[in-house]
């Protein structure tokens, strides 16, 4: 699928990502959803699926937090607050700290479901001009970042765990 142009592609995008992604999680055996198996965010280091899901569900939680800021009139810490843009490394880490208490797999799944509703549910509020036809954060409109901090992610989750799968079928 080509980037998102307007409202509607947006949704269809996070939807058909997130459904691939959310099937290929289940896939995942429960005993396995710990362990340090995938490449981490930061280079030379491994991180468990959960970690993975963790990271996905921090992200999606960025967005809501940078629209809920927004409509309280205060101002947005682009990504996070005491991370910059060249730290996203350190902001991966967060987000595995902050879901790291959750160790049942099947609640953190769910809490990805639940974030990704909300997602859908903020990107209904606006309509294609809110969300394409203006730049919200340096070049980018508001519809582009949604995209690139939900759907894009999930996109690149499902081909890491594909290569997974692919490399624990080959031993």
């Amino acid at each position: 699928m080509s980037v998102p142009e307007n409202k509607q592609q947006l949704l269809i995008a996070i939807d058909k990502n997130f459904n691939l992604l959310i099937k290929k999680l289940h896939q995942v055996p429960v005993e396995l959803a710990y362990l340090p198996v995938l490449d981490g965010h930061v280079k030379n280091t491994c991180i468990s699926v959960a970690q993975l899901v963790a990271y996905l569900i921090g992200w999606g939680a960025l967005v809501l937090k940078w629209h809920d800021r927004e409509q309280q009139g205060l101002v947005i810490d682009f990504p996070e607050t005491g991370y910059k843009w060249n730290q996203l490394g350190l902001l991966a880490q967060k987000f595995y700290q902050d879901y790291a208490a959750v160790n049942d797999y099947v609640v953190l799944l769910k809490k990805l479901t639940e974030n990704q509703q909300a997602i859908k549910q903020l990107v209904s509020r606006f309509d294609d001009q809110q969300l394409y036809g203006q730049v919200w954060y340096g070049k980018w409109p508001r519809g582009r970042m949604i995209q690139f901090n939900t759907a894009s992610p999930y996109k690149n989750a499902v081909g890491r765990l594909n290569a997974w799968f692919k490399q624990s079928l080959q031993k």
